[in-house]
């Protein structure tokens, strides 16, 4: 039987971002950092696990103890049983290893059940139908955060094999290319990718260093995103990054493709987060994928980046080149390249 056959139609618009999993062993500092500085609601769940909410799911971050000090998973909520059938059905046909959450794995996560299965740059990929919702109110200092249809904002990756990633996310969730930048950072030449599985402007991005591949970014996210619910939002926590001492990756600026209005903060694993506020919502009936030049309007300028961080950057760009990065090739295949 083909692929298509057991596959069913296509899922887009079912996939929302749901929760992402984080291991560190900063605890203290990240949980200043999520609370005191971000300004969202924290639980305390063990000397090993705490969790962030962002809204009524009860988790949204899991952070467990351990020394990667990256992302090791994200947890895509889909609508109903039949789109997970599908979902799921795509994966074993095309002979990839699907495992069955623990009830104890998927009450960390506050869903009622869950499936794994291997992503791209060794992030794996959980897939789940029912989260579990909290009646206890939220203490948090934001007003709230943009959840929803959209899912809770998106996951950004640097890559050397670009188009087997957009692959990866085609055949597993139909994902559609929204549009591309072109930038050029400290001399060196970016080509990012946007990809949406619903009608946020996107949920994952993939930058990829044009001419030499080479992946600058030692951990396996670049940055992940959450959408504030108002712009006050925006300024008072910026405002509280730099007053807590954390630091701040990328000023306040605006998005070329999106509009987004955002800032970067570093998280205390090394990689970003960027809160920002009323990214555009995409029309399907009349979206065109197009090429931006640069990834700002206005902002998004470095702060306090030395000479030396950029040169430990092509440092460990170099290393990469030695680095195998697996794009789990049996969904992700010949890729799909550029137009």
């Amino acid at each position: 039987m083909s692929t298509e056959a057991t596959t069913g139609a296509s899922v887009f618009g079912a996939v929302h971002l749901g929760y992402i999993v984080i291991e560190t062993n900063r605890f203290t500092d990240w949980r200043r950092f999520g609370t005191d500085a971000i300004g969202m609601h924290h639980d305390a769940l063990s000397h090993d696990l705490m969790r962030f909410r962002l809204d009524d799911q009860e988790c949204r971050f899991l952070l467990r103890r351990g020394p990667a000090e990256d992302v090791v998973a994200t947890g895509w909520h889909i609508d109903d049983h039949t789109a997970f059938e599908q979902i799921e059905a795509r994966i074993r046909a095309h002979g990839v290893p699907l495992l069955v959450g623990t009830d104890e794995e998927a009450a960390l996560r506050g869903v009622e059940r869950l499936l794994r299965f291997p992503g791209p740059k060794g992030i794996t990929q959980e897939i789940y139908t029912t989260p579990v919702t909290s009646s206890e109110p939220l203490r948090m200092l934001a007003s709230g955060f943009v959840t929803g249809d959209s899912g809770m904002g998106h996951i950004a990756l640097t890559s050397t094999k670009p188009t087997q990633i957009r692959g990866y996310f085609d055949t597993v969730f139909d994902a559609r290319l929204t549009d591309y930048i072109d930038e050029t950072i400290s001399g060196v030449k970016l080509k990012i990718r946007f990809l949406r599985v619903n009608e946020r402007h996107h949920s994952v991005a993939v930058a990829t260093t044009r001419g030499l591949p080479i992946d600058p970014i030692p951990t396996r996210v670049q940055h992940l995103n959450i959408q504030a619910a108002s712009l006050d939002d925006v300024a008072q926590s910026y405002q509280r990054v730099h007053e807590l001492g954390f630091d701040m990756a990328l000023s306040v600026g605006q998005h070329t493709n999106d509009r987004e209005l955002s800032y970067y903060a570093r998280t205390p694993s090394g990689f970003e987060w960027e809160v920002g506020w009323n990214p555009i919502v995409v029309d399907e009936t009349t979206w065109e994928p197009t090429t931006h030049q640069g990834i700002s309007v206005w902002g998004h300028l470095p702060v306090g980046q030395t000479i030396v961080d950029k040169l430990n950057q092509f440092r460990v760009g170099a290393r990469s080149l030695a680095r195998s990065e697996n794009t789990v090739p049996a969904l992700s295949g010949a890729g799909i390249a550029d137009d």
